[in-house]
């Protein structure tokens, strides 16, 4: 099994189970403007691409509803508020990053949420474990993923606090995630991907969209110890 040396780590659904929280300012969003409400069950498959494509998922009639921008808008000042109500570390995490930090691995988080949320929540959890957090922000010509550019972006940040050149961090590094997105994400960026089977997507879905690698507990991901699917 290939050691590596560098991590780029999907957020949702991989470091955090952030469900809870996201369904919350989901429904808080769509009831103050009188639309259906959704089961938590239900936005699970809504999130991994933004949370302007969450919101597009969960208004009825998407961005071409008249109250599309509205939901959008009480969504973000919700979240904002209220993401840590719920939110917390996978079992296991919090062990694994220190390990891994311990071990002098290179970590970095790309995620899809906006970039406040990403820094907040990373910070708030994580602290220096992980110095390099990436989130949304395609105003700045970055786009969000399955696009490479956030994590092509991690690259060069970690380039500058460790003084490693991309070259060399692109040849150990791994990108860790639990969707469709991610696997689609490591794809695009030359990347192999481990697959965690603790999040937002069933190993049946991600073996049907390609995914080959999985981990099935944070201690998998530091061991080497994946479980494989041939073909």
């Amino acid at each position: 099994m290939k050691e590596y040396n560098t991590y780029i780590f999907d957020l949702d659904g991989t470091l955090l189970n952030t469900l809870g929280d996201l369904a919350a300012s989901t429904n808080f969003a769509l009831r103050s403007c009188g639309m259906p409400e959704h089961t938590v069950d239900e936005i699970r498959c809504f999130v991994g691409n933004g949370v302007r494509k969450l919101m597009e998922r969960s208004v009825p009639g998407g961005d071409s509803n008249p109250l599309f921008d509205e939901a959008f808008s009480i969504f973000r000042r919700h979240y904002m508020e209220h993401s840590l109500d719920t939110t917390a570390p996978y079992d296991g995490i919090v062990p694994m990053l220190r390990e891994m930090n311990r071990r002098g691995k290179n970590l970095a988080v790309v995620s899809n949420k906006f970039y406040a949320a990403t820094q907040e929540l990373v910070n708030h959890f994580f602290g220096t474990l992980i110095p390099v957090a990436i989130g949304e922000h395609e105003a700045e010509g970055i786009r969000k993923k399955p696009a490479p550019d956030t994590v092509n972006e991690a690259f060069r940040q970690l380039e500058r606090i460790t003084g490693t050149s991309i070259a060399e961090l692109r040849r150990s590094a791994v990108y860790v995630g639990d969707s469709d997105v991610d696997f689609m994400t490591a794809r695009n960026s030359g990347l192999s991907c481990i697959s965690v089977l603790w999040g937002f997507r069933s190993r049946e879905f991600l073996e049907s969209i390609g995914a080959r690698t999985f981990a099935a507990n944070p201690s998998d991901i530091i061991s080497g110890k994946y479980a494989e699917t041939a073909g």
